[in-house]
């Protein structure tokens, strides 16, 4: 089936994979679900980077824990450990050698020193803004008011918001998205890593990054 390119609602999230950004830059209105339950161990309180390690999941933690009933938009930020500190230190342990790291480092930094976001949505809408400015992708963000069921939405409407998952069990294949090679800091080592964060993307490849999103698009 042909996509329509017209209309995408997808999940929360935070520093989203390649995968969900293809969805940003292809279609031209775009909604973002803020009245679902939160789901525990999802990209809406996680990213996940490349290290010398390997694969680390960044989670930004919730008041009550994993175990918070509370629809998304009202998922509080704990602040109760440190986790604006350790995520940057990851950051900088990943991708200081990154060919661009240094470029976009200032746009980024203010979301992990001082400043403190009460509400994980807005903080993810927030940080999700920069990065598509610094992609210089022109993006229109509506937010839900109510939940619809997919078997509710308008004709016409892709639905990704369970679909694009950070465990192998839980993901739903997707015939428009095609992991595009770049290169990752630490390629020789684990050989390419295909839909990390997007800030592997954009520190890695810099201006040429949005090809990379182009590119990964198959229609």
């Amino acid at each position: 089936m042909e996509q329509s390119n017209h209309t995408v609602i997808l999940s929360s999230a935070y520093l989203a994979p390649v995968q969900y950004f293809t969805k940003l830059f292809n279609y031209e209105e775009v909604w973002i679900e803020w009245s679902e339950h939160f789901l525990k161990q999802s990209y809406r309180n996680r990213c996940t980077i490349l290290t010398a390690n390997g694969i680390q999941n960044l989670s930004v933690p919730v008041a009550e824990g994993s175990n918070s009933k509370r629809i998304m938009r009202d998922v509080i930020i704990s602040y109760d450990h440190p986790w604006q500190k350790l995520h940057w230190k990851a950051l900088l342990s990943a991708y200081n050698n990154a060919p661009f790291f240094e470029y976009y480092a200032d746009s980024l930094s203010p979301f992990y020193h001082g400043k403190k976001w009460k509400f994980l949505t807005d903080y993810s809408l927030e940080i999700q803004q920069v990065v598509l400015e610094e992609l210089n992708v022109a993006c229109q963000i509506n937010v839900t008011e109510a939940f619809c069921a997919t078997t509710d939405l308008p004709a016409g409407t892709a639905d990704f918001r369970y679909s694009i998952h950070p465990k192998a069990d839980k993901l739903i294949g997707d015939e428009n998205f095609t992991p595009v090679i770049y290169m990752q800091v630490f390629q020789e080592k684990f050989g390419f890593t295909p839909n990390l964060s997007i800030i592997d993307l954009l520190f890695n490849e810099g201006p040429m990054a949005t090809d990379v999103l182009r590119r990964s698009i198959r229609l």
